[in-house]
């Protein structure tokens, strides 16, 4: 636990930007029409891959006795990917509104 609090003591800007980050993301995205939501989140998804690619590097080069790095690219990893196929079935779902039913 000392460990976690001197990594945030060494990057509180960093967490605080982070925390920023948050708060505008949500104020941006809840005012976004209903009608385009679908179609950006869908899209803005797919773009989690880069995320999966850079927590794979982060934990193939931290220590591997810092647990804290190596929970966090786990955590990071498989969210990334939850949020790529999630993407990926919102648009297919999206895709078949459009086909011609039989």
């Amino acid at each position: 636990m000392q460990e976690f609090f001197h990594y945030f003591l060494e990057n509180r800007d960093f967490v605080f930007l982070v925390i920023l980050m948050i708060f505008l993301g949500i104020e941006v995205i809840s005012h976004v029409p209903a009608v385009l939501h679908t179609p950006l989140m869908s899209g803005a998804n797919a773009i989690h891959g880069v995320v999966i690619i850079g927590a794979i590097i982060i934990m193939g080069h931290s220590d591997p006795n810092n647990y804290l790095s190596l929970i966090l690219g786990f955590v990071a990893v498989v969210l990334g990917t939850l949020n790529v196929v999630g993407g990926f079935v919102v648009t297919n779902r999206m895709l078949e509104m459009f086909k011609k039913k039989k």
